[in-house]
C-alpha cells in the first residue's frame, strides 16, 4: 500500500470535492442509530484528518490511524490550527495496536480498496474486531466492479490547480484492478515547472468476501448503502458503504 509520499501536500486540493463534513454526518447518524456507545470513534487510513476534524466537531474523541508519515504531518497541522483534540498513530491498518477498544471504527473512502490483497483484508478485519467494543460499530466501504470497470477504466484525468497541474491515467487490469499513475508539475517560483510522479493499485474485493469476513470476524451486517446515502445499492452504485455491528465476546 502506497505511503502516498509528496502527493500529502496536494491531496486535500485535489480532493476538494469531497464533503467530509457529510460524511461525518452520515457516520454520525449510523453510530447513533445502530450502537448505544458512541463516544471513542477510530478514523482508519484518516489521512491528512479531515474526516478527523469533522468528527472531532461532533463531540467524537477521535484517534487516527495512517501509515503515511507525510500524510500524518499533514493532519497534525490542521489539529494545530483546530486546536480540536485528536490523538494520531502512524500503523499499518493490517497491524493495527490500540491502548484500549473505541466504540466505532470508520475506515471509508476506497482505503480498503487499496490493501494489496485479501490476506491485508483479512488482518485489517480480524485487528478491527479485536478493538471494537461489544455492540460497536465498524463502518466502511469499498469502490464497485462497476466503479472500476466504467468510471476509472482506462480513462484519464486531468486537474489544473493553483501552482499545480495533475494528470491522471489509469490501467484497468485483468482482475479488475485498476493501476493508478499521478505525473504531477510543479511551478517553480522562477516560473519553470517540476515534475514527480506517484502510482498506486486500487484492487476490486467482492461483496461475498465481505461479507464472510464480516461474520468470521464476530460482526453481524446490518446494512449495505449506495455511497453516504440512506439509499439502498443498485447495479450503477460506485461505492458501498457497511456497517457492521460487534457482536458481544459474552
Amino acid at each position: 500500500m502506497s505511503g502516498y509520499g509528496r502527493f500529502a501536500c496536494y491531496y486535500d486540493k485535489l480532493t476538494e470535492n469531497v464533503d467530509y463534513g457529510k460524511i461525518a454526518a452520515r457516520c454520525h447518524e449510523l453510530i447513533k442509530r445502530y450502537s448505544s456507545e458512541h463516544e471513542v470513534v477510530l478514523d482508519l487510513a484518516c489521512g491528512t484528518g479531515s474526516l478527523s476534524e469533522a468528527l472531532a466537531r461532533l463531540d467524537y474523541d477521535v484517534v487516527g490511524v495512517d501509515l503515511s508519515d507525510q500524510m500524518l504531518e499533514e493532519a497534525m497541522d490542521k489539529r494545530y490550527e483546530s486546536g480540536l483534540n485528536i490523538q494520531y498513530l502512524m500503523q499499518d491498518m493490517t497491524e493495527l495496536d490500540l491502548y484500549g477498544a473505541v466504540d466505532a471504527v470508520v475506515c471509508v473512502l476506497d482505503s480498503i480498496n487499496h490493501l494489496e490483497n485479501e490476506e491485508a483484508v483479512r488482518k485489517t478485519f480480524e485487528c478491527v474486531s479485536k478493538f471494537t467494543c461489544d455492540g460497536g460499530l465498524f463502518i466502511f466501504d469499498v469502490n464497485t466492479v462497476y466503479k472500476h470497470r466504467v468510471i476509472l477504466a482506462d480513462n484519464a484525468f486531468c486537474y489544473d490547480l493553483d501552482g499545480l497541474f495533475c494528470a491522471w491515467q489509469n490501467e484497468l487490469n485483468d482482475d479488475d484492478s485498476v493501476s493508478i499513475y499521478l505525473d504531477f508539475f510543479e511551478e517553480q517560483e522562477d516560473g519553470s515547472y517540476c515534475r514527480f510522479s506517484e502510482d498506486f493499485t486500487e484492487k476490486i474485493y467482492t461483496d461475498e468476501f465481505l461479507s464472510e469476513l464480516v461474520k468470521s470476524n464476530d460482526f453481524e451486517l446490518i446494512g449495505k448503502y449506495d455511497g453516504f446515502e440512506d439509499s439502498p445499492v443498485n447495479d450503477k452504485t460506485q461505492r458501498v458503504l457497511y456497517v457492521c455491528r460487534r457482536i458481544n465476546r459474552g
